[in-house]
C-alpha cells in the first residue's frame, strides 16, 4: 500500500507543478477562462507587493499582459509535498525581469481538478 500512496503523492505534486507552470505561461495568462479553470473558487493571494488578491482581481491583472511572451517568469528550486489528501504545498523561486521572490502555493483538489487555493510571494535578493 505504501508504494501506491507514494505514486498518488507524486501524481498530486506533478499535477500541482503542472498547474503552477501553466499559470506562469503568458499564453495561459492572456486567457481569463484558462486562468479561471486553474483557480479555486476561494482563491486568495498575498503578492510580493503585500497586496491581497482574489480570483477576480487577479484575472484583471493576468489578462492585462503584465507578463510578456518575450520576458516570461523564470522558475527555479521548485519542490512540492502532499500535506493531506487533496492538498499540495509548492515552493519555488521566481525571477521576473530582475524581481525575485520566494513563492508558496497551496493547491487543492476540488470538483475533480487541481486548483490553486492560496499563493504568497515574498521578495528576496
Amino acid at each position: 500500500m505504501a508504494e501506491e500512496d507514494e505514486r498518488d503523492d507524486r501524481a498530486a505534486v506533478r499535477a500541482a507543478v503542472d498547474g503552477e507552470l501553466r499559470l506562469l505561461d503568458p499564453g495561459v495568462r492572456a486567457r481569463p477562462e484558462a486562468v479561471r479553470e486553474l483557480l479555486d473558487p476561494e482563491f486568495v493571494e498575498v503578492g510580493a507587493s503585500g497586496r491581497r488578491w482574489d480570483a477576480e482581481s487577479i484575472l484583471t491583472v493576468t489578462s492585462s499582459g503584465a507578463v510578456s511572451e518575450d520576458r516570461p517568469v523564470e522558475v527555479s528550486r521548485m519542490s512540492g509535498v502532499v500535506l493531506a489528501p487533496g492538498v499540495v504545498h509548492l515552493t519555488y523561486l521566481s525571477d521576473h525581469q530582475g524581481r525575485r521572490a520566494w513563492r508558496s502555493s497551496l493547491w487543492r483538489l476540488t470538483e475533480g481538478r487541481w486548483r490553486l487555493y492560496y499563493h504568497q510571494g515574498t521578495p528576496t535578493d
